[in-house]
């Protein structure tokens, strides 16, 4: 067992990435259903790492992230309601039924999106950065990034800035090894996406995204540097999306040998098994868990449903003219 966690955050990461697994197979449902419209991006297979990296989190810190953001959301302890409201349109949601699946935000929780622009979030997040040091903040923003963003040349323009001022930044990259449909190896020159900071002095490091206890520790370890006022650190998170990139990507440039391969490793049986091993719950404490999870996301979705859709007038509000 981590000698850094107790029994109650064994079972709070069990819960949380279940719960994540849940609501976006139930997102899956509504979507088929056409509740939810637009492009719907999920996050099955991922949760390892927006849990481990929060489970590191301050209260106070920041997080910004990309598209696949439901997940993010949820590990941040935001209400699933809210959630599901927002992903159908409804007044209720984070973003009052304007954002939808790719932009939801709350700066009550600091968490401030949800970008659907591949690569915009790293500005952003960096100068959220910037704004906890210019205000002496003890607070770091973490910001996510997809392994697609990594060639684009404004998240270039912000690792220099980060590293020029650093800036109490820390990169998550999610390596889910797919660019929409195109392979890492295809779009990206080297194999090491967390090197690409080199050039600017920022160290970083690889961890296996699909065990959430490694991301623990590699999240604790990057947390720990950025705090301590050197600057910006890239933890570049190998793991793999079950799914395709959105609800419309049937995921045909990949082979079911490959993904059962990654099925073989799922991120939540290896924290079931290691709770199980280390007699910190049962089975039957854990299909409790499992049931109250689904119970909570039924009541989400059925809130959400009976949510109405936001007045016309909200059309004027939350834009600047």
């Amino acid at each position: 067992m981590n000698k850094n966690l107790t029994n109650k955050d064994y079972l709070k990461i069990f819960n949380y990435m279940l719960k994540i697994r849940r609501f976006e197979e139930r997102t899956a449902q509504l979507y088929g259903m056409g509740h939810i419209g637009g492009f719907c991006h999920l996050y099955i297979g991922q949760e390892a790492v927006v849990v481990g990296v929060l489970m590191t989190i301050n209260k106070n810190d920041s997080v910004v992230t990309t598209y696949r953001d439901h997940g993010h959301m949820i590990a941040r302890g935001l209400d699933t309601k809210k959630i599901m409201a927002e992903l159908t349109g409804r007044k209720d949601g984070y973003s009052s039924g304007k954002g939808g699946s790719m932009h939801m935000f709350s700066k009550k929780n600091n968490f401030y999106g949800g970008h659907g622009i591949v690569g915009a979030q790293v500005p952003i997040g960096t100068g959220i950065a910037f704004t906890h040091k210019y205000r002496k903040e003890k607070n770091i923003c973490r910001t996510y990034i997809g392994d697609g963003a990594m060639n684009n040349g404004q998240v270039f323009e912000a690792f220099n800035l980060a590293s020029l001022w650093k800036l109490p930044i820390l990169y998550i990259i999610e390596n889910n090894k797919y660019g929409m449909g195109t392979s890492v190896d295809r779009a990206s020159a080297g194999s090491e996406l967390y090197k690409r900071g080199e050039a600017f002095g920022i160290p970083g490091e690889i961890v296996d995204g699909m065990n959430v206890f490694k991301v623990i520790k590699s999240a604790n370890k990057a947390g720990d540097y950025v705090r301590s006022g050197k600057g910006p650190y890239i933890l570049e998170v190998q793991t793999y999306r079950y799914r395709g990139h959105s609800m419309s990507d049937p995921a045909q440039y990949r082979t079911k040998k490959e993904l059962e391969l990654y099925k073989d490793n799922d991120p939540i049986d290896i924290v079931k098994q290691k709770i199980l091993k280390n007699k910190i719950a049962t089975e039957k404490d854990l299909e409790k868990i499992n049931a109250n999870i689904i119970s909570e996301i039924k009541v989400a979705a059925e809130f959400a449903l009976d949510n109405p859709y936001p007045d016309v007038s909200e059309l004027y509000t939350d834009v600047y003219l």
